[in-house]
């Protein structure tokens, strides 16, 4: 208790010196006096009585505003807590392709008429190499003595369980789903060996090199598989729907073959460290450029001059977009796309379907919700061509004009890395009539969603 009370009285004398007179005033008057007055002490415990109430207010006034925004803050930790996990890392790529494929796959046929229609005569045999080059080059690199992320052993089997992983997958849904390649040679076609083994390569690199060296080998790894992808389609080899389940198989392989060598050797065999790791600032600069795809509906029916209707079925849509943004919530962009569509006369298929090109430019905004997620919108005007198209039902032509068109939409945004993310959106616009002579405004609603380089 002595104790205590001496502790006390040493708080209450440091508190003097914060009264309204001056510190050096009252070291003087202590020195003069050799200890405190009973009038310094209780002018002390007044003060910091005083100091006590104003403190509790403060604190109050704190704790008020901690407790109101604790909410929205628990909602922010927790979204990039979930996403920063394990589990959502070794899928957050891959399963997305995956499902993507399966939905676009009822719309394989008209990203072929765009291949058909404008490169019909494309033979090239390099993507039967080019599935492999990541994987030739993270081995060169590893014995020109370029330290990656694993040892020689623990590589070589984090590769193995990834191979025995893809084969199993591709082979199997080869030998089970049966579907018709492109060009009739097979029925092999369902899903892409050739994009699942260079996603696969893709994947080894970015782990071998992309986390611990550069970010740059990612991007060049992923830009080889995905060529590879796009020339197996080019080559009429493979549907859309082969391309985008592939490279989903290549990717969610390799994450699951580098997890059980993790599980294997824990922390033995790792050479090098990862890059630091990645600050994501909740205001960064949303600039972006990627890959648009989608698929789209234009409900309604156009009137032609013979009396007969027409309307287009659902569709897919493919092309580029991107935005430069002068900070967090403002930017400037746009987009060029291609949608193809299956034509309906009085109800009854067209051979063929009928091609829109647009292009686009206008404001996009931004809101970011967490670190790594944001919600966007997009105010776009342009101009979109029908392509010509003459109807099998009769010599009548449609198409081959074209005229203003004004969108919007709306996105959420992820941000993967540093520079890479992933957008998933729902885009409107107003068209005009591919019937010559027909001022009706249209609207197109499309859905999909894209992969971008941020920037």
């Amino acid at each position: 208790m002595k104790l205590f009370f001496i502790c006390l009285l040493l708080f209450l004398s440091f508190g003097e010196l914060a009264q309204a007179n001056t510190p050096e005033k009252i070291g003087e008057t202590t020195m003069q006096k050799g200890m405190l007055s009973l009038k310094d002490i209780n002018t002390v415990r007044d003060y910091v009585q005083k100091s006590s109430v104003n403190y509790n207010q403060i604190l109050n006034i704190q704790n008020d505003s901690i407790i109101t925004s604790a909410p929205r803050e628990s909602f922010k930790i927790k979204l990039d807590r979930v996403t920063s996990s394990r589990t959502f890392q070794l899928v957050y790529i891959g399963a997305p392709l995956i499902a993507g494929g399966l939905i676009v796959k009822y719309g394989d046929d008209h990203f072929r008429s765009l291949r058909n229609e404008y490169i019909p005569t494309f033979r090239q045999h390099y993507d039967d190499y080019l599935q492999f080059a990541p994987a030739v080059a993270m081995i060169g690199m590893k014995i020109g003595g370029v330290e990656g992320r694993s040892s020689w052993s623990r590589m070589l089997a984090s590769d193995a369980f990834s191979a025995a992983i893809i084969a199993a997958a591709v082979n199997t849904l080869k030998t089970t789903t049966n579907v018709m390649r492109p060009d009739g040679s097979n029925n092999h076609s369902f899903p892409s060996g050739h994009t699942a083994t260079a996603f696969m390569a893709a994947t080894m690199m970015h782990k071998e090199y992309g986390l611990t060296r550069s970010p740059w080998y990612s991007i060049g790894a992923y830009s080889l598989a995905t060529i590879t992808g796009v020339t197996r389609q080019l080559n009429n080899k493979h549907w859309l729907s082969d391309i985008m389940v592939g490279a989903g198989i290549g990717i969610l392989s390799t994450e699951f073959g580098y997890f059980l060598a993790d599980v294997l050797f824990k922390d033995k065999g790792i050479t090098h460290s990862y890059l630091e790791e990645e600050q994501f600032d909740r205001f960064h600069n949303p600039s972006f450029f990627g890959l648009y795809l989608g698929v789209n509906l234009l409900p309604g029916e156009f009137s032609m001059h013979n009396g007969s209707s027409l309307s287009l079925s659902a569709g897919s849509n493919a092309g580029l977009e991107g935005a430069w943004f002068m900070n967090p919530y403002l930017g400037f962009g746009g987009r060029f796309s291609v949608a193809s569509m299956g034509v309906l006369v009085d109800d009854v298929a067209q051979n063929d379907n009928l091609d829109i090109f647009t292009g686009s430019v206008g404001p996009y905004f931004s809101y970011p919700i967490s670190s790594r997620w944001s919600a966007g919108s997009k105010l776009l005007a342009g101009y979109s061509h029908f392509s010509k198209y003459t109807l099998s039902s009769s010599t009548a032509e449609i198409g081959k004009k074209g005229g203003l068109t004004f969108g919007t939409g709306i996105s959420m945004n992820y941000l993967v890395k540093q520079n890479f993310g992933v957008r998933f959106f729902v885009d409107y616009n107003l068209l005009p009539s591919p019937v010559p002579g027909n001022c009706t405004i249209k609207h197109l609603l499309t859905t999909g969603g894209s992969v971008n380089v941020q920037f």
